[in-house]
C-alpha cells in the first residue's frame, strides 16, 4: 500500500505543484493572513498556510472528495481534514468503517494511514468565509484530474456537500465525459457506466451540519457502510 508522500515520482510531482500553486492572488492573500495572525489556541504552531495535496492510499478503491482546507485546520496542519472538528467527524467515521487506522488525526506525521480510502478536495487553499469562487474551483480542478488519472482501483468516489458533488462532475466533464445534471442529496447513489466509478452524495462534516443535527454519527456510519459493502461485493466478484 502506498500512502500519501509516497516514493513514486508522479505523485511527487504532483504534490510538489499543488504546494507551489499561487495561481490565485485572494486566496495566497487569505492562508498566508491566517497562517501569520494565527488563532490563539494554536499560537505556538507554524501554520502551514500552503495549498494541501490530498493524502491516503495510492491504490485505494475509495475518492473522497471535500470542499476546501480549514483555515485552522488543514491550512495549519498541512493534511486534509486534519485539526478541525470536521477531520474530527470524518476520520471517526472512516475508523468505524475500517477506512483509517485511529479516530483521530490532530497533525500530519501521527501515523495516520487510510486503507483503500484517498482524501482530498476540490479547493486546495482556504477560502474567505469557505467560499472559494468559481474560477478559483476551476483553478484547482486540474489537480483533481491529475490525482483520478494516478488512482487507478477507484470504484467509489463519495462528495462531501454540493460544491464537492458538482465540483466532481465538471472533473468528469473535463475528462470529455458526457454526464447528466445529477441531484445531490445526502446517501444518494449514483451508477456510471464503467469503468467510471459510482458517486456517493454525503453532507459535509461541518460543525453547521453536525451541531444542528442535519449530518449524524448514524448517517455518516451508513454512507460508509454502505460503501465497505459495495467494495467487498465488487472484491467478490473480481
Amino acid at each position: 500500500m502506498k500512502v500519501g508522500g509516497g516514493s513514486d515520482s508522479p505523485w511527487r510531482e504532483l504534490e510538489g505543484d499543488i504546494i507551489a500553486c499561487r495561481q490565485c492572488p485572494r486566496l495566497v492573500e487569505w492562508r498566508e493572513e491566517i497562517a501569520a495572525q494565527k488563532r490563539r489556541a494554536f499560537s505556538d504552531w507554524e501554520y502551514w498556510g500552503k495549498p494541501v495535496p490530498g493524502f491516503g492510499d495510492h491504490e485505494a478503491r475509495l475518492l473522497i472528495i471535500g470542499l476546501a482546507p480549514g483555515a485552522h485546520g488543514s491550512n495549519r496542519t498541512g493534511r486534509m481534514f486534519t485539526g478541525d472538528s470536521s477531520g474530527d467527524t470524518l476520520f471517526a467515521a472512516m475508523y468505524r468503517a475500517g477506512f483509517a487506522n485511529k479516530p483521530v488525526a490532530r497533525e500530519s506525521g501521527d501515523g495516520l494511514k487510510l486503507p483503500d480510502a484517498f482524501l482530498t478536495a476540490v479547493g486546495r487553499c482556504v477560502p474567505p468565509k469557505n467560499r472559494p469562487t468559481a474560477e478559483e474551483l476551476a483553478n484547482c480542478q486540474p489537480y483533481l484530474l491529475r490525482e483520478i488519472e494516478l488512482l487507478r482501483r477507484v470504484s467509489v468516489v463519495l462528495a462531501l456537500g454540493q460544491i464537492a458533488f458538482d465540483g466532481y462532475l465538471r472533473a468528469l466533464q473535463g475528462q470529455g465525459l458526457e454526464i447528466p445534471r445529477l441531484k445531490f442529496a445526502h446517501g444518494l447513489w449514483h451508477d456510471f457506466a464503467p469503468p467510471t466509478p459510482s458517486l456517493v452524495a454525503c453532507y459535509h462534516p461541518s460543525r453547521q451540519n453536525t451541531q444542528t443535527g442535519r449530518l449524524t454519527e448514524e448517517m455518516m456510519d451508513a454512507v460508509f457502510s454502505r460503501i465497505r459493502n459495495a467494495l467487498q461485493i465488487g472484491m467478490d466478484q473480481a
